[in-house]
């Protein structure tokens, strides 16, 4: 049995027990400079896929990137600082064991991750499904500029120094929280069900980054005051080619959300700016402070122990 899956019980009781005594979000929510750091937030995931494409899109839909973290859990196993391989037998294990998603697609995952960079194989292993690798320093790279984004957004906020902390030491760092930060987001209820506009684009390939590009271009000033929120895209053309999706299945997933009244267009339909409504940026903004309360609490443990 693969390592997460022996101490998963654990994990989730524990971070079901953190999640009582975490701050509410409308601790952050309610901070005049919150807004801000969601915007940050948006634009930092876009320039991390950006300046990574191969490996950061194995993290642009919500069910691989669920399933990454869940690898990586197992890979940095807390303070006891041994790593442990990964096959596609324990990326099947997780899965199913999360309920994220069929073994078949997680063994496919696992092969792209191979594929793109993400994941580096071991030699000397002759069966296929016990073929063993490590995450890649394309990989560690993009995890470390995942939890930077988060801790600047946090710092931001409040002043802290969790990025400095971060930096100081990545690989100590993430072998000290990965594994707590993994089974608190697999058994949150916010991110594993998110609200109905957000839920349209998480599970689609690259949904994350979809939205992450239509709030990353709206106007911060207006958040809280307005009912609709202008962006900088005005093109499905371009929004589709950015996130490295096709223009038809871009255009189904902004149809769904249209129809809904969570995005429309300022002018002319296709000839003008899109606009995001209050209630789209309210369910991006509550996935984003239930990951930052997730992070901060783990990380403040992990600290000051």
């Amino acid at each position: 049995m693969c390592g997460l899956c022996e101490r998963s019980a654990l994990g989730l009781v524990s971070a079901s027990h953190h999640n009582r005594s975490r701050r509410p979000a409308d601790h952050y929510m309610a901070a005049g400079v919150f807004p801000h750091a969601v915007v940050r937030m948006a634009r930092d995931f876009i320039f991390t896929y950006e300046s990574c494409i191969a490996v950061a899109a194995l993290f642009a839909s919500h069910q691989s990137w669920l399933l990454c973290h869940a690898a990586l859990a197992h890979y940095f196993p807390g303070e006891q600082f041994s790593h442990g391989w990964l096959t596609r037998r324990v990326f099947g294990m997780l899965a199913v064991r999360h309920n994220i998603c069929s073994r078949n697609t997680a063994t496919t995952l696992f092969s792209h991750a191979i594929e793109r960079g993400a994941l580096t194989p071991l030699m000397g292993i002759g069966d296929i499904k016990l073929e063993q690798a490590v995450p890649s320093p394309a990989a560690m790279t993009l995890l470390t500029s995942w939890y930077r984004a988060h801790f600047e957004a946090l710092d931001l906020i409040d002043g802290g120094d969790r990025a400095m902390w971060l930096l100081a030491d990545p690989v100590r760092s993430l072998a000290l929280i990965q594994f707590e930060v993994a089974c608190a987001l697999l058994c949150e209820e916010t991110l594993r069900a998110p609200g109905p506009l957000y839920t349209i684009f998480t599970w689609a390939d690259s949904g994350s980054l979809l939205m992450d590009r239509l709030i990353g271009g709206i106007d911060v000033t207006g958040i809280g005051r307005q009912d609709r929120h202008q962006t900088t895209v005005s093109s499905l053309t371009w929004l589709a080619q950015s996130s490295g999706l096709s223009r038809a299945h871009t255009s189904r997933k902004m149809s769904a959300a249209e129809r809904i009244g969570g995005i429309g267009w300022t002018g002319r339909r296709g000839r003008s700016e899109l606009w995001v409504s209050q209630g789209f940026y309210e369910e991006y903004a509550r996935v984003q402070v239930c990951k930052l309360l997730i992070l901060d609490e783990i990380s403040a443990r992990a600290r000051f122990a």
